[in-house]
C-alpha cells in the first residue's frame, strides 16, 4: 500500500469533490481486498479525512459472516455508514434477503446503510421490496443503483422514505422531477464540473449530460482496446485525473488500464474535459 499517496488522494477528493466519500465502492477493489488489508486501508483512510468529512465505508464479501466482522472493525474505527451488498455466489431468496437484513441493519442499530442494488449480486430488488424493508429497518436509509428510467421511479415512487443514489445518466433523467442522491462517476476527475452538475436542472442539466456522454464514450473506446473491464478500471482512470501520479494498476488477478491508453484518452477526450495536457503534471 502507497500510503503516503492514498493519504493525498483521499484527502484532495474530500477537499475538492464532497465531504461525502466513499470507501470500496464497486470500483474501489472491497472485493479484491483481504481482511488484513481491509483493516489496514480503513485505518489509514479514517485518519487522511479532515474532521468535517462524512465517510463511509463499502462491504463486499461472499460470506455474510466476514461482512459482519468488517462492518464491526469499521465501528470500533469510528465508521457508523456502510454500503452493503448481498453476497454474490448465488441469488437470495426473499427469507434469505431478510436475514441479510437483520443481521447488518439489525445488528448495528446505530449504523446507516445504503444498500448496493446490483446485477452482479444475481437478486435486484424493486420497489415493493424496499417498501417493506425500509418499514422494518429504520437505519436502512439509502439506495445506490443503475438501471432504466422506469426501474428507478418504481424505486423513487414505492419506496421514498429511501434517498436513491445514481451515476450521471440516471440523475439527469430524475433529477427535473424527483429529489435524487448523486454519485460523480464519470465526473469524479472533474470536481468543479460534478459540483456544477449536480446543481443543474432543465435545459444546462441537459447540456452536461450531453459532454458527459461524449467524454464516456471515448473512455469506454479506450479502456475496450485492452484487457481491462473491472468497474475499478475506469474509476482509477478518474482518480489519475484527479491526481496525475495515481497508480492505474490493480490487484491481481484483474487487469488494468496501460499509462499509454490513458494518455490517449486525454488526447482523444472532448476539448476542455481533462484538465491538464497528456503528460504534463
Amino acid at each position: 500500500m502507497d500510503e503516503a499517496l492514498f493519504r493525498q488522494t483521499a484527502a484532495r477528493i474530500a477537499a475538492k469533490v464532497s465531504s461525502h466519500v466513499y470507501l470500496f465502492g464497486t470500483a474501489g477493489e472491497g472485493y479484491a481486498v483481504t481482511d488484513q488489508q481491509f483493516v489496514q486501508i480503513v485505518a489509514v483512510f479514517k485518519a487522511a479525512l479532515p474532521e468535517a468529512a462524512r465517510p463511509m465505508i463499502g462491504i463486499i464479501s461472499l460470506s455474510l459472516g466476514t461482512i459482519v466482522e468488517r462492518i464491526e472493525t469499521a465501528r470500533a474505527l469510528g465508521f457508523h455508514d456502510f454500503q452493503i451488498s448481498f453476497p454474490s455466489w448465488g441469488p437470495l431468496t426473499d427469507i434469505e434477503v431478510d436475514r441479510f437484513f437483520v443481521a447488518t441493519c439489525g445488528a448495528f442499530p446505530d449504523c446507516r446503510f445504503l444498500h448496493y442494488n446490483l446485477p452482479r449480486t444475481k437478486r435486484l430488488l424493486v420497489g415493493s421490496d424496499y417498501a417493506r424493508l425500509s418499514e422494518r429497518h429504520t437505519n436502512l436509509v439509502a439506495i445506490k443503483m443503475g438501471g432504466d428510467e422506469a426501474t428507478l421511479l418504481d424505486i423513487v415512487e414505492s419506496a421514498p422514505a429511501l434517498q436513491l443514489f445514481v451515476v450521471e445518466f440516471g440523475y439527469a433523467a430524475l433529477r427535473d422531477r424527483h429529489e435524487c442522491g448523486f454519485i460523480a462517476a464519470v465526473t469524479a476527475g472533474k470536481p468543479e464540473f460534478a459540483r456544477a452538475f449536480f446543481n443543474a436542472r432543465g435545459a444546462p442539466l441537459a447540456s452536461m449530460l450531453h459532454e458527459i456522454k461524449a467524454a464516456y464514450r471515448v473512455l469506454k473506446a479506450k479502456v475496450g482496446e485492452t484487457d481491462a473491464h473491472i468497474d475499478g478500471a475506469y474509476d482509477k482512470m478518474q482518480a489519475k485525473m484527479l491526481v496525475p501520479e495515481f497508480p492505474l494498476r490493480l490487484l491481481p488477478p484483474y487487469s488494468f488500464v496501460p499509462d499509454d491508453v490513458f494518455e490517449a484518452f486525454c488526447a482523444e477526450a472532448p476539448p476542455g474535459w481533462i484538465n491538464r495536457k497528456p503528460g504534463s503534471p
